[in-house]
């Protein structure tokens, strides 16, 4: 297996000496061969950007603009106020309190259920801290400029990795469904989910351009973001080990200097929040634990499927079932795709937590936004159908795009569950 298997560069003419020897391989290129990902790594860390990144850049920001003009309207029409549902919902609310209070704010239900704001990782409150301090902007404000941007951010990596392992035909493909899926309204949300694809996606960039330090610092971030940030540290370090046999140990101090930085930021916040509840090792998890957030390998979300079918609920559950479902299918794509290492650890880890997981099971397709590599095949067979049959392309982007608006207003506006 190996890291990165980018496909060849777009065509340029050899000099004269090449163009005998290599007619033979061009002229054999064919359509099916562009998809395949190639093995000539490039020398800059961060690829300049390019009018092809710059119009996938367009048409994400279009389908987030229209996926809130969707909530917007809703809104409006059932009385309430888009901005303070979007901005100051759910999770958000507890950010916005630890930007302004600091940490140290418990609800008490019952001995067995305490809410603490300790289960939310520093990052993102320490973003909105830094942005209320240097514009005028409120708590909600400056919490979607933070997530808005960082939306952005993470759509520029998505798209500069999709063009260095397949092209830039893929590379918009894979942008263009991550904006679209049916919860890809959390991208517009003061939420952490755009921050963490951020980090995660040009962090996995990092690595497939061989960046150790890059690498292992963006994850690091990615660590401080969310819980199952540890997701991209473990990308870095299953990388990182696999580079070294491959090298038979000959490698450089900058791959074990980004190995090492990867898991920091997600290992010092445990252990933080460990010393300050008594219990080093354990007392994150305890702190999730009266959350109503544990891990069981799947057996509490197997018990709650047994339910949705037997009896059904509401509808974000057997939606957030389908979703959980099919992303277990794309990974087997994924797989069968042999796509590189890093790509695989780091979306295997946030399916593996999102589906073992027991508890708030509507939150689980919420989870798994992060994990855009699983989009891969999807954005592959979608170029192949926009290349042969391109209405039925135009056709598949926009039942897409009608569901993902019409669901994100519901999710947001009437749903009454936690996103």
């Amino acid at each position: 297996m190996t890291l990165a298997r980018p496909l060849a560069p777009p065509t340029v003419t050899p000099p004269a000496t090449q163009r005998r020897t290599n007619t033979s391989t061009s002229t054999s290129t064919s359509t099916s061969t562009r998809l395949r990902p190639r093995s000539r790594p490039r020398p800059l860390p961060l690829p300049l950007p390019t009018a092809t990144m710059g119009t996938t850049l367009g048409l994400f920001i279009a389908a987030r603009l229209l996926g809130v003009v969707a909530v917007a309207g809703t809104a409006w029409a059932a009385g309430r106020h888009p901005v303070l549902l979007l901005g100051r919902s759910w999770d958000s609310i507890w950010y916005l309190r630890i930007a302004g209070n600091g940490y140290g704010y418990s609800q008490y239900f019952h001995p067995s259920s305490v809410h603490s704001d300790l289960a939310f990782f520093p990052l993102y409150p320490g973003l909105l801290r830094a942005v209320t301090g240097l514009t005028p902007l409120s708590g909600p404000g400056a919490g979607l400029l933070t997530a808005w941007t960082a939306a952005g951010v993470a759509a520029c990596g998505i798209h500069a990795i999709g063009a260095r392992l397949h092209d830039r035909a893929v590379a918009t493909a894979l942008v263009v469904l991550w904006g679209l899926l049916p919860h890809s309204v959390v991208l517009s949300m003061a939420y952490t989910e755009p921050v963490l694809t951020a980090f995660a996606a040009w962090s996995l960039y990092a690595v497939l351009t061989g960046r150790w330090v890059w690498a292992g610092t963006l994850a690091l971030c990615a660590g401080l973001a969310r819980p199952n940030g540890f997701a991209v540290a473990a990308a870095v370090l299953a990388a990182a080990a696999y580079e070294a046999w491959r090298r038979r140990g000959k490698v450089t101090h900058r791959l074990w200097t980004g190995a090492a930085l990867g898991p920091l930021g997600w290992v010092a916040y445990v252990l933080w929040v460990g010393r300050r509840q008594g219990d080093l090792l354990g007392g994150y998890f305890e702190v999730q634990r009266l959350w109503g957030s544990r891990f069981d390998f799947g057996l509490g979300a197997l018990r709650f499927v047994r339910h949705l079918l037997l009896e059904g609920d509401l509808l974000v559950f057997p939606v957030s079932m389908v979703i959980v479902a099919t992303a277990l299918l794309l990974y087997g794509l994924l797989v069968a795709d042999r796509a590189p290492l890093p790509l695989l650890v780091y979306a295997g880890v946030l399916l593996f937590v999102a589906a073992g997981g027991d508890g708030f099971f509507e939150c689980k397709p919420r989870f798994l936004l992060p994990a855009f590599p699983l989009l891969l095949p999807l954005a592959c067979a979608l170029v192949r159908t926009a290349r042969t049959r391109p209405w039925h392309a135009t056709l598949v982007v926009g039942a897409l795009a009608g569901l993902s608006f019409a669901y994100g207003a519901y999710l947001v506006v009437f749903a009454q569950r936690p996103l």
